[in-house]
């Protein structure tokens, strides 16, 4: 809605349905472990210790953001708690996700590297590359593909000669697990973590669905019908089925979760509300991580009073 408002600009990828993934890694794993992601990235995030306040703030280009409003919808972080992105760039990420367990194996810390990609992403030669080298070195690696049937527009079937993308590293073993279930999820991130730190990187493919479009500018019912999509909903939806699973054990009542729901619902229209109230960044944070420094100051001038930016006689072009 606040695309369509104008409020927020830029690229947007939506992750309904596809929430069981960072819920049930984050259940599975710590703080302590790297995480590296797409820029399907909004639900990894909040998982992550990223605010929903912080993350509309991030969408809407304000300081209150996750990277104070510089990155937007593909670039979320958190460092602090071990959250790497956040990538606009299909699959290049996977290296540094590689590199990421590269650093936890040499500081010997237990922990490891969760690196998630997609399955359009899964035919990228350097993904390949980063799992040899990972087996190589017995790297504590656990690469996701989150396999929601579909790339920009294209179905898997269509891109890849195989689909079992589990399969893909033929000298490293791979998981298939229900990407829908979050129990499965916690049960196989438990197990492929554990894999990691003693043996070495694993794949794990996470069976999930996208319910809407690959970006904002695609409806996402050219390539599918919208039949599909309604189906995959009544019968996998993964938050319907925590749902169930609450009411049937009698873990909690419907009126209960009503309740629930109402109160969260609440908290995400205030922490919008309080994002658009965040102020825009200022013009300085052009040149901000740009130059080293002490380098660069003579080439930038700001006439604050115009809001236009000036350069010195002869320095055009530099």
């Amino acid at each position: 809605m606040l695309y369509k408002q104008k409020l927020a600009r830029g690229f947007l990828h939506l992750a309904d349905g596809q929430e069981a993934v960072p819920v049930g890694l984050e259940a599975a794993s710590s703080y302590k472990d790297s995480l590296i992601q797409t820029y399907r990235d909004h639900c990894t995030a909040v998982g992550r210790g990223v605010t929903v306040k912080e993350v509309f703030a991030e969408l809407l280009g304000r300081v209150d953001g996750a990277v104070r409003g510089l990155g937007g919808s593909m670039h979320l972080y958190k460092a602090e708690n071990n959250f790497y992105g956040g990538m606009g760039i299909v699959g290049t990420h996977v290296p540094l996700g590689a590199g990421l367990a590269f650093a936890h194996k040499y500081r010997k810390d237990g922990c490891v590297s969760f690196t998630l990609y997609g399955d359009g992403a899964a035919n990228q030669g350097q993904i390949s590359e980063a799992i040899n080298m990972s087996a190589l070195w017995n790297l504590p690696v656990v690469f996701v593909v989150e396999n929601n049937h579909f790339g920009m527009g294209t179905s898997q079937d269509r891109a890849s000669k195989s689909a079992r993308f589990y399969t893909r590293g033929d000298y490293i073993p791979g998981l298939w697990v229900d990407g829908m279930d979050v129990l499965a999820v916690k049960n196989g991130i438990a197990f492929a973590r554990q894999h990691a730190l003693e043996h070495g990187p694993i794949i794990v493919e996470m069976d999930t669905y996208r319910y809407h479009g690959h970006s904002i500018s695609d409806p996402g019912s050219s390539y599918r019908t919208r039949d599909e999509i309604q189906g995959v909903r009544r019968a996998r939806d993964p938050i319907e089925h925590v749902r169930t699973l609450l009411t049937e054990f009698k873990m909690a009542s419907s009126s209960e979760l009503k309740q629930l729901e109402r109160k969260l619902k609440k908290g995400v229209q205030d922490d919008i509300e309080a994002a658009k109230q965040s102020a825009e960044p200022p013009i300085e944070d052009l040149w901000n991580n740009i130059y080293r420094d002490g380098l660069g100051a003579q080439f930038r001038n700001i006439d604050s009073t115009r809001n236009k930016i000036q350069l010195p006689q002869g320095s055009a072009g530099r």
